[in-house]
């Protein structure tokens, strides 16, 4: 099992910035990928942005050049800095993880997820 441990989130004004860290621990072994998501009130859970062990980034389109994902093996860490942040950012921000399991005979990914926090965009 891998838990996920986030931390930072709060409110802050438009235009302002707010960091988020989300520490892995557990059977951290052969975790791939680890990023974010988020959900808005009455909206779907969306993905904000993942990093892969080797670094590359994927980031969903509303938020590049705003966020930056940033992760520290060493530490099982991921971290999401949020710049000019707007209203329309306001959501529950999930931490992720993938752990891939490898068998004898199969492979197969399985997910995590953080609890939760809150991050709050006033106008």
């Amino acid at each position: 099992q891998v838990q996920l441990v986030e931390s930072g989130g709060g409110l802050v004004q438009a235009g302002g910035s707010l960091g988020l860290s989300c520490a892995a621990s557990g059977s951290i072994f052969n975790i791939n990928v680890m990023g974010w998501y988020r959900q808005a009130p009455g909206k779907q859970r969306e993905l904000v942005a993942t990093i892969t062990t080797g670094g590359r980034t994927n980031y969903v389109d509303s938020v590049k050049g705003r966020f930056t994902i940033s992760r520290d093996n060493a530490k099982n860490t991921v971290y999401l800095q949020m710049m000019s942040l707007k209203p329309e950012d306001t959501a529950v921000y999930y931490c992720y993880a993938v752990k891939r399991i490898e068998r004898l005979y199969e492979s197969y990914d399985n997910e995590y997820w953080g609890q939760g926090t809150q991050v709050t965009v006033s106008s």
